[in-house]
């Protein structure tokens, strides 16, 4: 039984929901505030570390495509953190907004137990802006905060993309 659909896990379903949408809630306001001061790359650590705790819950409940999204919402945040070019970091911004609008989509369709929703989404383009972005990345080799070096390489950014099916 999948555990979406498990009503001895609807609790923490629902608990996973709530939770989620108020760390998407702060991940909008840091955004919001680093998108009226892109010099401010520290709010990108910051929503690297929030989006870090979904993707843990999304793992443990094995919500596979949604933990998926966040790391690579964690990976280009880290990853822009060490970015000084502001038209790079303007583009960041909007992707990690949209990144943040898919999971807000995903969790209501798990909220509302609607699995159709996928279906009214385009990873595919999503997933073609990240590429673009990962390239631009593929020389940054160090983050600013502690992390996991062997899963932030290159290699780690395009597995994870192909971990959404493309």
């Amino acid at each position: 039984m999948n555990i979406l659909n498990d009503p001895s896990m609807k609790e923490i379903v629902q608990d996973f929901c709530i939770e989620s949408n108020g760390l998407l809630h702060e991940m909008e306001t840091i955004l919001s505030e680093f998108e009226d001061n892109l010099t401010q790359t520290k709010n990108l650590e910051r929503f690297g570390q929030i989006i870090d705790r979904m993707m843990g819950a999304a793992k443990s409940l094995n919500l596979n495509t949604l933990a998926t999204l966040c790391e690579l919402g964690k990976t280009i945040g880290y990853k822009a953190s060490q970015v000084t070019d502001e038209n790079l970091l303007n583009v960041v911004c909007g992707i990690l907004f949209d990144n943040i609008e898919i999971i807000k989509k995903m969790i209501h369709g798990i909220n509302t137990q609607n699995q159709d929703i996928m279906k009214n989404i385009n990873l595919e383009t999503f997933v073609g802006r990240l590429r673009w972005l990962s390239d631009k990345f593929k020389n940054i080799q160090r983050s600013s905060v502690a992390i996991d070096k062997a899963n932030m390489d290159q290699q780690s950014i395009d597995n994870l993309l192909k971990n959404l099916g493309f």
